[in-house]
């Protein structure tokens, strides 16, 4: 039923939509770029522009860079830092300005010098005039002295540039040593004294920027743009509508159609609903922000607030797709995680809800910090985003809860949830609880930490989730021996299933780490809404180089990553050791001591990388540490010796494999099967189940028997005594019966008996026969003893008794026998 209603998809859309899609890429490629600068000039402009000063304008503007860096230096309040930034705006507008009005000139310049050409080369037989000749060194002249000086502007425009991002900078800076501090209560009359009182210098600001947007926007409608930016804006919203649920329909029919039957269909279907919205949101988005930008240059402040607004829209539209794909309220069968369906009916307006509060505040926090308003004004801003984001994601949990009351009140059994959701359900209301209370109180700016890192780390986590999964079921689709992949690669390779069965799991496991470092990346050095797929790897990339260990100092943020990195190491390193010991090693053909060896050489190794990726978190830098190296050798030389003799013969023990875990071996008198090889010491399990810690230099500097070793046979050899008037003839046919008539006595080599020795108390015989493995000898002997024995009683032959001597006080002192 879900797949003929996923393939009734219109085909007469795709007629509609394509057309329309190349005629955008067509206007995008044949949009009409501005005249240069050359077909605009007109004789006034050249006038104008030849009454120009130059030098006294550009040694003006130059005083004035300078004058404001003075000023910069002597800054203390976030007043003064937005004066001095107007003023660097001012200045950047004049270079412009200065630099517009010289451009006709330069133009002419050019012109007039291109008319003349090159000067003849000497001894060419086509000669100049005097007069050409001069006139050209004069053009010349006049051309160089004006670059010079169109790139002295450049320079000071630069120097402006660069001189309003420091001021932007220490700006933030001192706002966020502002908005650290208490800012008063949500609940009182202080915070929301900024929306009630007029702030003059803010609404000249925002007054000027939507001066800045209203000409950008106006810009757009003029007679040359006007038909293109009605038909991008049109586009736009098709995209941002219709073309998300075709393009959602689209990858689901091709889901269906391609993919082979299994949960792939779920998770791939849960993916391409998240980049559908990610891709037709994040399209409109760019086009809209080309519609605004493309007649011409715009400020600086909206083109920053246009490409922030981009990615704030991108974001936003991940959060929408995610909460989606995960609901799935469309296709309840195909839901990837564990929820009843009046739950997820009933979270199904909370996405939505969700991203447009998030991209509404986010527009409103990039509006303060574009346009540089007060603090007063931005701890408002940011005191509502952390209210309204705080209030929903409250509401989400409550509702949640509420309708699992709801079903379990009306008898029916909502979904059993795991531990791990129920304390990630647990910490978000809690976040959200904390988040209202720091509003209470009046810390403004730890709830609005709170509240964006919860949304950044449920946006990390649920991406995190929703690829493994689609990770996991894609390597076992491809390796699978019921698909057509897994038979193609079968019959290629000449493999078995045991074979693919150990690839999905290799697969599988190397996709799951690579995508839980990304995350763990992601989680330590990204923020919300500034981190992308890009960036991570280029952090991933910059980290594996050895960036981050430049210093030795420790700082709480570095401590806190060391933290998080060695808790999330701790967890990854024991998961990769049960799924190496208890999933792929048991799919191979490998003996068991091998397999124990291996898991403990991982664990090992991987402990040693989770310290240096620890040690690389705090920040510390590896030439640093050679004062420590030096002073552990003294250590190591004394009281670490026999820790590290140790250690390198466990490390000798796992590679050289003299002993193996389930060998039976006999050292310093104690005999038992080794269980485990650790890195100090083996454990050796004897016959009473009780374990004996032999250090691990012991096997390597004493004498072992490893009794088990090269499949050895067992030796069960009794010595028996006779009395001297008993016949051996027949005493050793019984024997050879006994060891013959016994199960365990192999026939080859063949029991045998000698005559060991002749003693005063009687004649020794040794009988000998082996069995299949040593650990059988003690249980063969007790039944050979029993059946000797009786068989020995049945033929009346008794076993010799040793003779006593007995010293009596007799009075004649003779030594009598007993």
């Amino acid at each position: 039923m879900q797949r003929n209603l996923l393939m009734r998809v219109p085909q007469r859309a795709a007629q509609v939509w394509l057309p329309v899609i190349f005629a955008a890429l067509f206007a995008l490629l044949c949009t009409s770029l501005p005249a240069t600068a050359a077909e605009n000039t007109t004789p006034a402009d050249v006038a104008a522009a030849a009454k120009i000063n130059v030098d006294s304008e550009v040694a003006k503007l130059q005083k004035q860079l300078d004058g404001i860096k003075q000023q910069v230096s002597n800054a203390a309040s976030d007043s003064k830092y937005g004066e001095l930034n107007d003023a660097v705006q001012q200045l950047i507008g004049n270079t412009n300005d200065l630099a517009t009005a010289l451009a006709p000139l330069q133009a002419q310049l050019q012109a007039q010098v291109d008319v003349l050409g090159p000067a003849p080369e000497p001894g060419a037989a086509i000669t100049e005039t005097s007069e050409v000749t001069r006139k050209r060194a004069s053009l010349n002249v006049q051309k160089t002295k004006l670059d010079a000086q169109l790139e002295q502007i450049q320079a000071i425009r630069t120097g402006a540039l660069n001189l309003s991002a420091q001021i932007v900078t220490l700006r933030r800076n001192a706002l966020k040593t502002q908005l650290a501090l208490n800012s008063g209560s949500i609940l009182g009359g202080r915070f929301w004294s900024p929306l009630l009182a007029s702030q003059d210098e803010d609404e000249k600001r925002l007054t000027q920027f939507q001066s800045q947007l209203s000409d950008t926007l106006s810009a757009t409608w003029e007679p040359d743009w006007r038909y293109g930016t009605l038909f991008y804006l049109l586009l736009a919203l098709a995209l941002a509508t219709a073309g998300q649920r075709l393009l959602e329909k689209y990858l689901a029919r091709a889901g269906i159609r391609w993919l082979p039957e299994g949960r792939l269909r779920r998770s791939f279907l849960a993916s391409a609903t998240v980049l559908s919205s990610v891709t037709t949101i994040g399209l409109a988005a760019n086009l809209l922000d080309y519609t605004l930008v493309r007649p011409g240059d715009i400020p600086v402040a909206i083109g920053s607030f246009l490409d922030n607004l981009v990615r704030l829209a991108v974001f936003s539209a991940m959060i929408a797709g995610l909460g989606r794909a995960f609901l799935s309220n469309h296709r309840p069968s195909w839901r990837l995680p564990a929820m009843a369906n009046p739950v997820a009916k009933a979270m199904d307006p909370f996405p939505i809800i969700a991203a447009s509060l998030m991209f509404v505040f986010g527009m409103l926090e990039q509006l303060n910090t574009t346009v540089g308003t007060s603090v007063a004004v931005t701890i408002v801003g940011n005191g509502l985003s952390a209210l309204a984001l705080a209030l929903t994601v409250g509401a989400i949990a409550l509702r949640s809860n509420q309708v699992r009351r709801q079903m379990v009140e009306a008898g029916e059994q909502p979904e059993v949830r795991s531990t791990l959701s129920g304390l990630v359900h647990l910490a978000t209301l809690l976040t959200a609880i904390a988040v209202l209370i720091s509003l209470a109180i009046g810390y403004i700016s730890l709830a609005r930490f709170l509240i964006y890192e919860l949304i950044w780390v449920g946006m990390v986590l649920s991406c995190l989730y929703l690829l493994i999964t689609l990770v996991t079921d894609l390597s076992e689709s491809i390796f699978s021996p019921n698909t057509a992949s897994g038979r193609r690669i079968k019959r290629s390779l000449n493999l078995d299933d045991r074979h693919l069965a150990q690839a999905t799991s290799l697969v599988s496991v190397c996709g799951k780490v690579f995508l839980i470092l990304m995350g763990a990346v992601a989680l330590l050095n990204g923020t919300f809404g500034t981190t992308t797929p890009i960036e991570l790897l280029q952090k991933s990339v910059e980290i594996w180089g050895g960036k981050g260990l430049e210093s030795l100092s420790i700082v709480p943020a570095n401590l806190v990553n060391a933290a998080a990195c060695l808790v999330i190491g701790i967890y990854v390193l024991r998961s990769s050791r049960r799924w190496l010991e208890d999933d792929f090693l048991p799919k191979t053909t490998l003996e068991k001591g091998i397999r124990a060896s291996l898991v403990t050489l991982f664990t090992n190794i991987g402990y040693i990388l989770l310290i240096l990726l620890t040690l690389a978190a705090l920040g510390i830098q590896w030439n640093k540490l050679a004062w420590i190296v030096s002073a552990l050798s003294v250590g190591i030389g004394f009281g670490l010796q026999e820790i590290v003799k140790n250690f390198i013969s466990g490390l000798i023990l796992l590679t050289e494999r003299p002993v193996k875990v389930g060998d039976l071996v006999n050292i310093s008198g104690v005999e038992g099967d080794i269980r485990r090889i650790n890195v100090r010491a083996t454990e050796i399990q004897l016959g009473d189940r009780s374990t004996v810690i032999v250090p691990n230099s012991q096997f390597i500097s004493q004498n072992v028997r490893n009794i088990t070793m090269g499949n050895a046979m067992g030796v069960a050899t009794l010595a028996l005594t006779f009395p001297l008037d008993a016949d051996p003839e027949i005493i050793r046919d019984i024997l050879l019966s006994a060891y013959g008539d016994h199960e365990s006595i192999l026939e080859t080599p063949a029991p045998s008996v000698t005559f060991s020795q002749l003693t005063p108390t009687g004649m020794v015989l040794s009988v000998t026969g082996y069995v299949p493995s040593p650990r059988m000898v003690a249980g063969a002997k007790s039944d050979l003893l029993f059946e000797i024995i009786k068989r020995l009683r049945t033929a009346s032959i008794p076993l010799a008794s040793p003779q006593k001597m007995v010293l009596e006080n007799a009075s004649d002192n003779t030594l009598l026998p007993e």
